[in-house]
């Protein structure tokens, strides 16, 4: 059995992203989202989320601000003003790379945002990490410790399979090349990571979807995905992320790439077509929530 989750990231980003991915699950194929604990709509999105719907948490290490003061995670808060995270993913892997980042102020910083969402009422069935800073061993390593102390078992595997689209798919969309080539040359981290998720007990699904084709996704383009997990990938468990919303007034104040994509991939994840796709190609969809209790 080829099992999918659906997971929307930025829930409590703006209101309008909250909106969405409740019509998203309601609605729609959404079976999981991840929440922002510094997001300036989480009160919002704690409220609007359905019942049905798996909570996890989106830690936020880059291109945001922490909730820690920046005296106490001094190696995090280094943008100009020197209260902000780095505000691009190139600045967070320079310093990666030179090991400039504490441990324990990554775990002290992720603990803060896990106790956030579960003071406001959340329990939280998961975690992954805003543009996927947990694919370095370094800033996983700390972040699954604060998740163990904080009662969460699973976790998102950001590595996308080496064929996550058949080549036809590949050669017909030359916008997918250079991520696609950024996210294969990243797959080396994957052995470390598989290795850290086995030493804290934590499962994961199998690898990501949708990765390379953020931004870019439509219906064809989901239907490619299907048609790859069904044909291309083996049995097992499966992710694909999404980041549906509305484009609007709110999301026009957000330093953000994903504006009109958000719209149409909330057109896609609500579309009658995309659950019949899913059907006809016999995969399942499970929620975060079903993987931890497995």
């Amino acid at each position: 059995m080829r099992r999918l989750i659906i997971n929307a990231d930025d829930f409590g980003l703006t209101t309008g992203v909250n909106r969405a991915i409740a019509e998203c699950h309601i609605g729609g194929i959404v079976t999981s989202a991840t929440l922002m604990a510094t997001g300036s709509a989480l009160e919002d999105a704690v409220t609007l989320s359905p019942p049905a719907l798996s909570v996890g948490c989106h830690v936020v290490l880059v291109d945001g601000a922490p909730l820690l003061p920046p005296s106490e995670i001094p190696s995090l808060a280094f943008a100009e003003n020197g209260t902000s995270f780095a505000p691009t993913l190139g600045s967070f892997i320079q310093r990666v790379g030179i090991g400039r980042f504490s441990e324990q102020e990554i775990e002290a910083e992720a603990t803060a945002q896990f106790r956030r969402l579960q003071k406001a009422g959340v329990t939280i069935s998961h975690f992954d990490t805003h543009k996927h800073t947990h694919v370095f061993p370094a800033i996983l390593r700390p972040i699954l410790k604060a998740a163990r102390a904080c009662g969460i078992r699973a976790v998102r595997n950001p590595f996308v399979p080496v064929r996550p689209l058949s080549w036809n798919e590949l050669r017909g969309r030359p916008s997918l090349w250079k991520r696609y080539l950024q996210v294969r040359a990243l797959r080396r981290f994957l052995p470390a990571f598989d290795d850290l998720i086995a030493e804290h007990g934590m499962v994961t699904p199998d690898g990501s979807l949708g990765v390379i084709e953020t931004g870019s996704l439509d219906g064809p383009l989901f239907t490619a995905i299907a048609r790859g997990i069904s044909e291309g990938l083996p049995q097992g468990t499966w992710e694909l992320v999404c980041h549906p919303g509305y484009n609007d007034a709110d999301l026009a104040g957000i330093r953000t790439r994903l504006r009109a994509s958000r719209a149409q991939e909330l057109a896609v994840l609500t579309s009658p077509d995309a659950r019949k796709t899913l059907e006809n190609y016999g995969i399942e969809l499970i929620s975060y929530r079903d993987l931890a209790r497995r």
